[in-house]
């Protein structure tokens, strides 16, 4: 019950915390792209501290961080790891749901971070207008992220991973690096109960430019879910429990 009060104290606070990030850093933010990162990532950092000390959640990046171009395919479980990637990215920006834009200040700093809008019932059409925009330039160079399942998914389920991420893969001709993670057995997806122990996101080897389709996508889906389970166990997620009629 402690942990549950505690919890829910950390999530008000935290969105109370939001839009006060947003207004104080408005005038630089909707200015430069720069000071749109700075607002993004201390938000992001003030969350990671605030869930440590108040609800004994700590946040860990692992693996080799891309600094360069390239696209990040992530296994996304809650909010947290899209700020846990975010912050340890240089230059990150999201395919994001259209409808996030239309949102007061949010929208604003998703535009300016370069973030891409993507209609969910004409996903083929946005995906080739964005790598239309990068192949002429007009997109901010970064590291593109795209969950490749599309939405959150909780521990111990399964969802098919989409095409949209083997398209983007073919027509950028850039490394593509998977990212795994375990939030979601810390944070779920749905619920107020935030527990203690590590999250982790870890970014895997890069897979080169080149493959054909079906190798990529065998490729990608293999290394984010077996090392995502892997992470899992890690922070005490329990398969078996997890099992219809168990």
């Amino acid at each position: 019950m402690l942990q549950y009060i505690r919890s829910v104290v950390f999530i008000v606070q935290m969105y109370v915390a939001m839009p006060v990030f947003g207004l104080v850093f408005a005038p630089w933010a909707l200015s430069s792209r720069r000071g749109a990162f700075a607002a993004c990532k201390s938000y992001s950092r003030y969350v990671f501290w605030t869930a440590r000390w108040m609800v004994g959640l700590r946040c860990e990046v692992r693996g080799t961080v891309p600094q360069g171009e390239a696209l990040i395919a992530a296994k996304h479980q809650s909010f947290l790891d899209i700020m846990m990637i975010f912050t340890a990215l240089p230059a990150a920006k999201f395919i994001m749901k259209k409808e996030i834009l239309m949102t007061p200040i949010i929208g604003q700093y998703a535009r300016k971070l370069g973030c891409v809008p993507v209609d969910r019932g004409k996903r083929g059409a946005a995906i080739e207008r964005m790598v239309a925009d990068v192949n002429a330039g007009r997109a901010e160079p970064g590291q593109l992220i795209i969950y490749s399942q599309g939405t959150r998914v909780a521990p111990g389920a399964k969802l098919p991973y989409k095409i949209g991420t083997a398209v983007l893969y073919e027509q950028l001709d850039q490394p593509c690096v998977p990212v795994a993670t375990n939030v979601g057995v810390l944070w779920p997806k749905r619920g107020l109960l935030r527990k203690p122990g590590v999250a982790v996101v870890e970014f895997l080897p890069a897979i080169p430019p080149g493959l054909d389709r079906e190798a990529f996508m065998t490729q990608l889906e293999t290394a984010v879910e077996l090392s995502s389970d892997s992470l899992m166990a890690e922070a005490g997620f329990d398969y078996d429990e997890q099992r219809p009629g168990d």
